[in-house]
């Protein structure tokens, strides 16, 4: 049988990116990481060899953040925050209609990709790290956070665009959107008009 040091430890550096990506804070991150590392070592009989160590550690990692805040009553996630998709998606068709995505291709974006990426709340920073960024699946994601693959698969949707919306912004910022013609103003603005009887 494979020991701990073989199978837990060189997930060391996937365990310590999330575990930032919870806390947002080093400091923090290396306190979560210690602590998530000596609950596996003493829970090394519950793993069952042979399946994904990385997602289980990960999940000690998510539980352990969580005792730790709820001392302090901070509370993770909201699912009420799923409702902010909409002003988000709008925002994506605007700059759709005003040629900014065409124009993401054509740029230097890592920096502004890291800055919205790190700026993205909770639920969706983790679901972000976890699917895109450790490449976990769908269904493993849901396992790691314990809630539904639909969760995941909405609150992807919504960090990702977040994080179109951030680089639509940059682009804006940087003066490469094309002005909108007055036909598009109209029917960006129009108000619906009832049907005829």
């Amino acid at each position: 049988m494979q020991t701990f040091e073989e199978v837990a430890l060189p997930h060391f550096d996937s365990v310590a990116g999330f575990a930032l990506s919870l806390t947002r804070s080093a400091t923090e991150a290396e306190d979560l990481v210690q602590e998530t590392f000596l609950r596996a070592f003493k829970g090394w009989h519950t793993f069952t060899p042979g399946t994904d160590c990385r997602r289980w550690l990960f999940t000690i990692c998510r539980n352990t953040f969580i005792r730790l805040r709820s001392r302090d009553r901070v509370k993770l996630e909201s699912l009420e925050g799923d409702i902010d998709g909409v002003p988000t998606a709008m925002s994506y068709m605007d700059g759709v209609r005003r040629g900014l995505t065409e124009l993401i291709d054509r740029i230097d974006v890592a920096p502004a990709i890291e800055a919205a990426v790190a700026a993205l709340p909770e639920p969706h920073y983790s679901i972000l790290v976890l699917v895109d960024l450790e490449g976990l699946s769908y269904e493993e994601a849901a396992e790691v956070l314990q809630v539904p693959k639909g969760t995941v698969r909405s609150r992807l949707f919504r960090a990702r665009r977040h994080v179109q919306e951030a680089l639509l912004a940059h682009a804006r910022d940087m003066g490469l959107a094309r002005p909108v013609t007055a036909a598009e103003e109209r029917v960006a603005v129009a108000p619906e008009t009832p049907c005829a009887r």
